[in-house]
C-alpha cells in the first residue's frame, strides 16, 4: 500500500492508494460512428422492427429509488407527439416522499461509490456506453424518436453516438485529473499533493426533452468522478430517459448513485434546495426556470452544509449572419438545416438571420423551393425530413409567434406559416421577414420550426455586427458566412461574447464531444463547457495535502534569537 503524500498521492477521497493516469490511462477515444440507416441496411431493418415492438405495448415506467421501482399510482400517460392519441406509458409520478427518499438513497450511496475508485466507476459507465452502441442502440433510438418525435438520424446522433460519447470522453477526462492537477513544487521535506475528490452531497439533475444524451449527461457527469444524483427527467422525455435508466443498471450502476424521479419540478425542487446535502445543480432548461432556482438556491444557502455548484445551459437566440461575399448555396444549406431539423427545437437552433439584400434576392426563391419540398410527418416515414413538435403547449406558443407576425406591419410570413394539432402537433417550417431587428420573432426564443430574417443594405456589415450583438439577451451559438478571411476575423471579434460556440461557414448546431463543447454565456448559462473537461471539473472539490517528513521539533524561529 502507498501513503498518502508519499510515492503517489491520492486522488479520490477515502482512498489512501490512488492508481495515476500512468497507470491507467486508456487511448483516447474515438467518436462513436454515426449508423446511415440506409434502405436495406441491417440497422434500418432493426429500428423498424423495435420501433413496431415499443408501439405494440404500454409500459408502466416507475420512479426508481435506490435500485428499486417505486410504484406511487399517481400516472400520467407519456404519448407520442406526432401521433398523440398513441399511449406509450404510464407514468408513476414522485411526490414529496419519495423525492425525501431520493435524496437520502443518494447520500448514503455515495462513500461506497467514492471507495470503489475512479477506475472502477469508469469501468461501468463504459460499459453503459459498450451497451448503447450494442443490444440497447435500437431501443434507445427507437423510444427517442417516439417520444421526442426525432427523425431516425436526429435520434441516432443524439441518444446514441453523443451519449455514447459522454461516457467515453468524460471517462477519459477525469483519469486525467489527478496528474493535471498536481503541486508544481514541493521543498525539501515537504511532499504536496492534490486529493481530487467528489461534492460532498448530492446533486440534482434536471434534464429536458429535447436531447436524450443531455438528459443521460447531466445525472452521470458528476457521478463519474465521485458524485451519486436525483434525476428529475422533463415530463415529455419520461419514456426514453427510462430506458436510459435500465441501461445504466444493467452496467452495474449501484443502488442509490442516480435515482430517477419523474414528477413535478416545483415539488422535486422544493424538497432538494431545502436538504441540507443538497450539493450541486446540473440543469438543461428554461433561462426563467434556471434564474428561479439560482434564486431558490441563494434563499437555501443558510440551511446547506456547503456553497452549491451551479451549472446550467438554458435558452438561445442563435444567429446567422451572411455577408455579401458569402457562399449562397452554403448558407441556404445552414439555413434550411439550422432552422428546422428537430422542428427547430434545439438550444442552438438557427432563430434570427442577418442578410445582405443583395444575398437575399439571389436565395430567397431557392430557399423557398428547398422549403417547399422538405416533408413532414411520423417518425416511422424515413421519408420525412420534420416531425412534431413536443406537446399542446409547446405548439400553441409557437403558432402564437406566427400568428401575431402575420398581425404586424413590420412582419411578413415569407413560407410556411401553417400548423394543424389535429393528429400531432405539426407546425410548418417557417420564414419570416422583418423590417424591425427587435421584433418579437428576432430577440425572443421561440424553440420551434421558425426562423426570422432581417434583411440589411450591403454596405452595413459592420452597424449589423452591433446590432447582432446587442439584440439579444442570450449567448449561446451563431454563425458567420463569408469567403473573405478579413471580414470573418471582423465577425469573430465584433460576436466575442454573442456565442459560446461559434461557426464559420456552417450552421449553429451540432456541436459534437470533444471537438465543440458545448455551451454559452449571458442568459444562455455558465458555459462550462459539456463533452469537455471544465464541465467535469464543476463536480470536484479539491483537498490540499501537505506531508512534512520530519515534523519541526523547536517552535522557535531564527528571528527571535538574540544577538
Amino acid at each position: 500500500m502507498v501513503e498518502v503524500g508519499k510515492n503517489q498521492t491520492p486522488s479520490d477521497s477515502n482512498n489512501v492508494r490512488w492508481e495515476s493516469s500512468a497507470d491507467t490511462m486508456t487511448e483516447q477515444p474515438l467518436n462513436e460512428p454515426v449508423l446511415g440507416y440506409s434502405p436495406g441496411s441491417p440497422e434500418r431493418n432493426s429500428i423498424i422492427q423495435e420501433i413496431d415492438r415499443q408501439m405494440s405495448e404500454t409500459i408502466e415506467i416507475p420512479c426508481i429509488i435506490n435500485g428499486e421501482e417505486v410504484y406511487t399510482g399517481h400516472t400520467i400517460p407519456q404519448v407520442i407527439p406526432h401521433n398523440h392519441g398513441h399511449i406509450l406509458a404510464n407514468v408513476h409520478l414522485a411526490g414529496r416522499e419519495e423525492m425525501e427518499s431520493a435524496c437520502s438513497a443518494a447520500v448514503n450511496a455515495q462513500r461506497s461509490w467514492i471507495e470503489i475508485g475512479l477506475e472502477e466507476r469508469c469501468k461501468i459507465f463504459e460499459k453503459c456506453a459498450d451497451l448503447l452502441a450494442g443490444d440497447w442502440r435500437m431501443r434507445v433510438n427507437a423510444s427517442t424518436m417516439l417520444n421526442q418525435s426525432k427523425t431516425v438520424f436526429q435520434a441516432e446522433i443524439d441518444s446514441a453516438c453523443e451519449l455514447i460519447d459522454f461516457w467515453r470522453f468524460n471517462c477519459h477526462y477525469a483519469r486525467g485529473f489527478h496528474d493535471d492537477f498536481q503541486p508544481l513544487v514541493s521543498p525539501d521535506g515537504v511532499v504536496n499533493s492534490t486529493d481530487i475528490r467528489p461534492l460532498e452531497g448530492f446533486v440534482l439533475s434536471i434534464t429536458p426533452f429535447n436531447f436524450t444524451s443531455i438528459a443521460g449527461n447531466l445525472p452521470s457527469a458528476p457521478a463519474i468522478v465521485g458524485c451519486t444524483s436525483v434525476w428529475k427527467p422533463s415530463r415529455n422525455s419520461y419514456y426514453s430517459n427510462y430506458y436510459l435508466m435500465r441501461l445504466m443498471m444493467e452496467a452495474g450502476l449501484p443502488p442509490g448513485v442516480i435515482n430517477f424521479l419523474p414528477g413535478s419540478g416545483a415539488e422535486i425542487t422544493e424538497v432538494a434546495l431545502s436538504n441540507p446535502n443538497f450539493a450541486g445543480l446540473h440543469f438543461t432548461g428554461s433561462t426563467a426556470t434556471f434564474q428561479g432556482l439560482w434564486q431558490e438556491i441563494g434563499l437555501a444557502l443558510p440551511k446547506l452544509n456547503s456553497y452549491p455548484r451551479i451549472v446550467g445551459e438554458t435558452g438561445g437566440k442563435d444567429f446567422v449572419v451572411a455577408h455579401p461575399d458569402c457562399d449562397r448555396r452554403g448558407l441556404v444549406v445552414a439555413l434550411l438545416r439550422g432552422a428546422f431539423e428537430y422542428q427547430g427545437q434545439k438550444c442552438s437552433a438557427a432563430s434570427r438571420a442577418y442578410i445582405p439584400r443583395s444575398v437575399w434576392e439571389e436565395i430567397s426563391d431557392e430557399l423557398s423551393d428547398e422549403i417547399g419540398k422538405i416533408a413532414m410527418g411520423d417518425a416511422r416515414d424515413f421519408t420525412n425530413f420534420m416531425n412534431a413538435v413536443i406537446d399542446k403547449r409547446a405548439f400553441d406558443k409557437i403558432a402564437g409567434y406566427i400568428q401575431r407576425a402575420t398581425e404586424r406591419e413590420s412582419c411578413e410570413v415569407f413560407c410556411g406559416g401553417g400548423y394543424d394539432d389535429t393528429v400531432g402537433y405539426f407546425i410548418e417550417p417557417t420564414i419570416i421577414l422583418t423590417e424591425d431587428p427587435n421584433s418579437e420573432s428576432m430577440i425572443e426564443e421561440i424553440f420551434g420550426p421558425v426562423l426570422t430574417v432581417y434583411l440589411y443594405d450591403d454596405n452595413e456589415f459592420d452597424a449589423i455586427l452591433r446590432v447582432c450583438d446587442e439584440a439579444s439577451p442570450y449567448a449561446l451559438t451563431g454563425s458567420i458566412f463569408s469567403t473573405n478571411e478579413e471580414n470573418i476575423q471582423k465577425a469573430f471579434e465584433a460576436l466575442r461574447f454573442t456565442a459560446g460556440n461559434f461557426y464559420i461557414n456552417d450552421k449553429p448546431t451540432g456541436a459534437v464531444v470533444a471537438q465543440q463543447p458545448f455551451g454559452g454565456a449571458r442568459a444562455s448559462g455558465t458555459n462550462d463547457k459539456a463533452g469537455g473537461p471544465l464541465n467535469l471539473l464543476r463536480w470536484i472539490s479539491p483537498r490540499s495535502v501537505k506531508r512534512t517528513l520530519e515534523p519541526p521539533h523547536d517552535w522557535t524561529y531564527p528571528f527571535m534569537q538574540q544577538e
